[in-house]
Formats: structure tokens, sequence, C-alpha cells
């Protein structure tokens, strides 16, 4: 978050926890298969495949569409869901990050036309509590798994989050329906913060990053050439130097270890280069503006879409819908006050007409 550090209050839990199995995800088992942390390789090097979790491969069908939809992005909170159909008309849904109130991601669900029960698991980038909130100790629905990076499990385990459902993940997570989900753990404060690169075999991939610090070369390779990446941009430099916020949050924000300014985020964007579609993420309340940041963008060859704070963004599609799926303009479509959309027309390049290094 780009407020000052938060540590949730201590709801001790089972330590034995940290070490219950990986389980695989799915609408009825949502369970998902771990892996260890391969050993550093070089950043041109193949990927390591993912481990193969028993009972992963079943009779159900492979996913045929799948959509991304962000509650809520901002200082304040931070909850995304990634939806997967398959073609036998069963459905995921999981939730990356819990930054949002129960009572909030409830409400932002039901705009966007999914009950909160609907939901398999959750997906935790990091533990900052504007992307766990407390309430979700007893939130989820019984059925619901929990996962995070084992260096935050400790921290989970103090939050009591989804009690008796949390388990952590090192490497590559292998869903029923073959969606490969790869994290990458990066710079920000001390525990750092997971990166996900979401794989569906015949639809494309999806990145998500959020509380980068920096740009880095290992970022952009896991990243580059997704068909969507959600991305954030949290500051204008010359506004967060002016604002009444104390120095050290400024350095904590600005410093390599916190967030990316809506110049770095452009930069490492362009060097992604996503095929179709750009969602920016966590937008500062006080030190941003959505207005500013849409300018950055216009005239790339993306679409784009400003996560806000208090509004649910629009689906962001891959593959071929399903039928009944809400569209703008219905009773189950999103709120009146929709994000800013820019359609691209051709490739530019930005970041050196902005100064980027």
């Amino acid at each position: 978050m780009d407020d000052a550090s938060h540590t949730p209050p201590p709801l001790a839990l089972s330590p034995s926890l940290a070490m219950s199995p990986p389980l695989a995800l799915s609408q009825q088992s949502p369970r998902v298969a771990a892996v260890s942390a391969p050993a550093a390789r070089p950043a041109c090097a193949a990927r390591p495949a993912p481990a193969i979790w028993p009972g992963l491969f079943t009779s159900e069908p492979t996913a045929r569409w799948a959509r991304l939809c962000v509650l809520g992005s901002g200082s304040r909170g931070n909850c995304s869901v990634l939806e997967v159909g398959l073609a036998a008309g069963s459905t995921t849904r999981v939730l990356i990050d819990l930054g949002l109130s129960p009572r909030v991601t409830r409400e932002a669900l039901h705009a966007a036309g999914i009950s909160l029960e609907q939901i398999d698991g959750a997906l935790l980038t990091h533990m900052d509590a504007d992307h766990c909130h407390q309430g979700w100790s007893t939130g989820l629905p019984r059925h619901a798994e929990v996962f995070v990076h084992r260096r935050h499990i400790g921290r989970a385990n103090h939050c009591g989050l989804n009690a008796g459902r949390l388990h952590a993940f090192d490497g590559a997570l292998v869903t029923r329906h073959g969606v490969v989900v790869r994290p990458h753990l990066t710079l920000h404060d001390r525990l750092g913060c997971a990166v996900f690169r979401f794989e569906l075999p015949g639809l494309g991939s999806v990145g998500y990053a959020t509380d980068l610090g920096r740009v880095t070369t290992e970022v952009v390779d896991h990243l580059r050439g997704v068909d969507v990446l959600a991305i954030e941009s949290n500051y204008c430099p010359d506004a967060q130097a002016a604002s009444d916020r104390p120095d050290f949050l400024k350095r904590r924000i600005t410093g390599g270890r916190g967030h990316l300014s809506n110049a770095e985020s452009l930069q490492a964007i362009e060097a992604i280069a996503p095929r179709t579609h750009v969602v920016l993420l966590h937008l500062s309340r006080d030190c941003n503006d959505p207005q500013l940041v849409a300018a950055l963008h216009e005239g790339s060859d993306y679409s784009l879409t400003i996560a806000t704070q208090h509004t649910p963004t629009r689906w962001v599609r891959l593959g071929r819908t399903p039928d009944a799926a809400p569209t703008p303009g219905s009773p189950l479509a999103l709120p009146i006050a929709m994000p800013v959309v820019v359609m691209a027309a051709a490739a530019r390049t930005s970041a050196g007409m902005l100064g980027v290094s």
C-alpha cells in the first residue's frame, strides 16, 4: 500500500497450517498443487514445468473462456476476481487479494454478477493491510482455500486467514482445468510481493503485478507477451514530492521497494508488450490523477482500463465468453460510473517521449 505499513493484529493459529498439504483448485474441490521454487536460472532459460499433483488430470473439460474484473484497487483496498469457465458449464472463480472488507467485496461481486458463495479460493500477492483485510479470518465460504507465498505464511497465520484452509506456495500452481499459475516474488518492503502469470491453454495469458517497487528484467521476462496485463501505476512523482506526506513515507514509496510511478509503469508495459489489454491498478488517492494517467497511454496499441477504488471495472475477457454472462448495461453489469477506457490506434515509443531511462 502507499500509506504507512500496517501489520495485522495477531490472531494465532496452529503452526501446522504452514505445513498442511497444498490442494488443487476447482469448483467442486478447490485445491491447488504447489512445488518448491526452482534454483536460480538465467532469464533466458526455459520455464520449469510445474509439478503434477496426484489426481490433477480428471475427466473434467478444459477451460473454454476466462475473464478478469478488478473489484476495487487503491490505497484503501485491493481485490480482483478471475473467472474461468468450462465447456460443460461449470465455472471456477478465484479472488486475487482480499484487501476489501467482506461486506464491500460481496457488494462489488454482486455488481459484477457473482455471489461470494461462488468464490472457490483466494490467491494473495502479499500481506499488507490493503491487500489482506483482517475481516477475512472468517469471511470466505467454507469450501474456499487461501494460498500465499511461503515467505508470507507467518503473517497469514497471525491474521487467522481462513483458518484450516491456508496453504503456502513457492513454485508454479496447476489447477484441475490445466490453468498454470506462475508466481515471481518481487522487491516490496521486507517480505516481497508475488507477481502472477496465469496461463490458460488455448485462451491466452493474464499477468497480475502490483506493489512492484521497481521494474526488473526478471519481472519483464516473467510477464512478457501476456494477452492481458494488470499492473500498478501508483503515483505521479511531482504530486508525491509536493504532498504533505512525511519524508519517510515518500522514501518508502519511491525508493525501489514500494511502488511504481506512472512513467515506470508505462516503461514496464512497453517492455512486457501485452497483446490486447492493460488494466492499471493501485492509483494513489493522494498523489495521482486518472486523467493524467490516461493521457500517458493515449495512442498505445492496447486497450486500457483504469481501476478505481470504489467501482468495479468492466470484465476483461479471454476466449469465448458464456452466453449468460452479464454485459455492460444489463441488470447485473457494472454500476453506472465506468472506468476510463482508451482504445489504442497505433504503437509508439512513449518512454522516450517521457524521458524514461
